[in-house]
């Protein structure tokens, strides 16, 4: 047997009282913080492998360690192989440091057999210390989803850390790919980066690594498989409907004879300051890796902006002289004018007048004017908080923090512009707002006020606005207690942002949202740094549900248009489809990198806004639910391995045009 080495790679110390070490001893990594041995191999072999497949499930397990190392330049290598009857499958792993405190790994798997080995299980594995550690997978579970999973427990994906415990997911499913195991307790958070790929000699078609987390008594594991998926207890299924899950099973490989499979991914070992900060870190590292800043290969932002215009324009409608806005449906399927969410009639009230000067339209002034002045019609229930937010040519409907607190954000920025360019009357709109914010403040001001969820973070940043539109000290003294509610509840991840989205009820991107954008407004009214924190850490929640890599597609309507994902954002924990929401946030994002002083967010935020422009049709159409996994919420649903690459084309509410146009309006004022 040839020298097995030990050798100790120092990684540079991440913060002046912490020191991350690599240590490859016998071959076997491990990594340790401030002298603790954090990550290591598993117990039973650096490298582990399936041979069988029952209960929907890898089976008949085997096991190896190096048997020799060297060191090549800044690689060091490991040997071994596990000998089977049918031959001998030899393995590899290369290791190496990277400047950016990374440890890059290359595992490499070739099949020395005269038949082919069917039904395997190839796996990476590495342990974490500690108990009940919390992960993040972007865009799927944040600290164990625990407000999504005190209200729809079956339908989401839920983790407490508890020993048989395992969230093991599609590589294409995530946004970022990596896995993130937070230790509170310790003081650690580790995460594992995989270069995302699909596998060679899958039984199914369209079969790729996953990735995950698995718990145990007194540790975890942060695992990728060869295929393998599963989620709250349930082996072998997708969470491939918005309520239920689908069986995916059969998930092995076949290795032919001299085959060579290999897989390369991250590790990465840091000191945190406090709980729920871990998932943080990873981020950053995400878009290091993946570098998703090239915005010249989609339209140009004025190419967007008068597309998106046009198409709002041909959704004006009249029910009556007074009666006049934007329709949230197609008006041959529907007619309904609604302000928020789907809606956004009450958008293009503020956006319109700061694109006036791009569109040179003089349709713009009348539509403003007359299309808010009849959105300040709509009745507040003065007890509730809300308002009506919707009429459809018979009677008015709705009424939810989520519309309220997006109309009311709205007309405060509508009311801003109006006062600025003299052009507009705006004493119906503000009398509108502050009618509304008396009723929302006294809402928050009273001792009762108890939020199911994050949907009321909507409101912090309009009531801020008001405070100072309408010279109401009142407005901010709400603002700021829903803030410091807000950030008390979130900050630790003990309960991520959640509730934005009214057809789901778990933790998303729009909850986080609401209060990215309070938190932020707030620091522009008050600078005070705590404000800027609490929104740098909402920020990296919606940014954790942003597409970083083009995800390869199979045959179908998005491969059609050659898409690319980049840019795009993940709906929520239960809506696994991505869509254009992020163009919304995008303004902010590019304002907290001009604030932090960080391009990278400056350049993301203009990919997001332009990339998602994609699929837009000559009549500036563009629809919804872009099924980038095995997710779909439309069409034929009974074949989960026919739903990736789907793309429902006619569901083509409002919001999709608005939040572009709102969005511009933002990128012309913060720039």
């Amino acid at each position: 047997m040839r020298r097995l080495l030990t050798i100790i790679l120092a990684v540079a110390a991440l913060s002046a009282a912490a020191k991350t070490n690599i240590e490859f001893t016998d071959g076997k990594i491990a990594l340790t913080l401030n002298g603790n041995r954090v990550v290591t191999a598993p117990k039973e072999g650096l490298w582990s492998v399936a041979t069988g497949w029952q209960n929907d499930w890898m089976c008949c397990y085997h096991y190896a360690n190096p048997d020799h190392t060297e060191q090549v330049g800044e690689w060091s290598i490991a040997y071994g192989k596990i000998v089977l009857p049918e031959g001998e499958l030899i393995m590899r792993d290369s290791y190496r440091t990277t400047e950016s405190n990374l440890v890059h790994c290359n595992r490499r798997y070739e099949w020395h057999g005269e038949r082919p080995l069917e039904q395997v299980t190839l796996s990476v594995k590495f342990s974490v210390a500690g108990e009940k550690l919390m992960p993040c997978l972007p865009g799927i579970l944040y600290y164990g989803n625990k407000n999504g999973a005190k209200v729809n427990s079956d339908i989401i994906p839920v983790y407490n850390g508890t020993e048989g415990e395992f969230a093991i997911f599609e590589e294409h499913r995530y946004p970022m790919p990596f896995a993130m195991l937070e230790s509170a307790k310790g003081g650690y958070a580790v995460a594992l980066h995989t270069v995302p790929s699909p596998v060679k000699g899958a039984v199914l078609s369209d079969q790729w690594w996953s990735l995950g987390v698995e718990a145990h008594q007194s540790h975890s594991d942060i695992v990728l498989y060869s295929g393998p998926i599963g989620y709250n207890r349930q082996h072998s299924v997708a969470k491939a409907l918005q309520k239920s899950p689908m069986r995916y099973t059969d998930t092995y490989i076949t290795l032919e004879p001299g085959q060579i499979i290999e897989k390369s991914f991250y590790l990465e070992l840091y000191p945190i300051e406090r709980e729920g900060t871990g998932f943080q870190r990873p981020i950053y590292t995400s878009l290091d890796l993946h570098k998703p800043y090239n915005a010249d290969r989609f339209a140009t932002f004025e190419q967007i902006v008068r597309s998106k215009y046009n198409f709002a324009k041909g959704r004006w409608i009249e029910f009556d002289q007074n009666a006049v806005g934007f329709n949230m449906y197609d008006t041959s399927v529907r007619k309904d004018i609604v302000m928020g969410w789907c809606g956004q009639a009450d958008s293009p009230g503020y956006s319109l007048q700061r694109l006036a000067k791009i569109l040179n339209d003089p349709d713009i002034e009348p539509m403003v004017q007359r299309s808010l002045d009849y959105l300040t019609t709509f009745k507040i229930d003065e007890q509730k908080g809300t308002f009506v937010v919707g009429y459809n040519g018979e009677k008015f409907h709705g009424g939810d923090p989520v519309s309220c607190g997006q109309a009311m954000y709205n007309f405060a920025k509508a009311i801003e512009a109006g006062r600025k360019n003299h052009h507009y009357n705006t004493q119906k709109w503000e009398q509108f707002l502050r009618s509304a914010s008396d009723a929302v403040s006294n809402r928050i001001l009273s001792d009762s006020w108890n939020p199911l969820s994050t949907a009321e973070g909507f409101y912090i940043a309009p009531l801020a606005i008001a405070s100072k539109l309408l010279r109401q000290k009142r407005y901010m003294e709400a603002a700021r207690k829903a803030a410091a509610l807000f950030a008390e509840r979130h900050l630790t991840m003990n309960g991520c942002y959640w509730g934005g989205t009214l057809d789901a009820t778990c933790e998303d991107k729009e909850g986080a949202w609401a209060a990215f954008q309070g938190f932020l407004e707030l620091y522009e009214r008050t600078k005070e740094p705590l404000y800027l924190d609490w929104a740098k850490h909402a920020m990296d929640v919606c940014l954790s549900y942003v597409v970083v890599w083009d995800i390869p597609l199979p045959a179908g309507r998005l491969a059609d248009f050659n898409f690319k994902t980049t840019g795009w954002s993940v709906v929520s924990a239960q809506n696994q489809h991505i869509d254009v929401y992020g163009v919304l946030f995008a303004p902010e994002v590019y304002k907290m990198g001009r604030l932090l002083k960080d391009e990278r967010l400056c350049r993301l935020a203009e990919v997001m806004y332009r990339s998602c422009f994609q699929l837009t049709d000559a009549y500036g159409s563009q629809g919804e639910q872009i099924q980038q996994t095995n997710f779909a919420q439309r069409g034929d649903m009974s074949n989960v391995h026919k739903l990736r690459g789907g793309y429902s084309e006619r569901w083509t509410v409002f919001w999709i045009t608005a939040h572009f146009l709102n969005a511009a309006a933002r990128f012309e004022e913060y720039r």
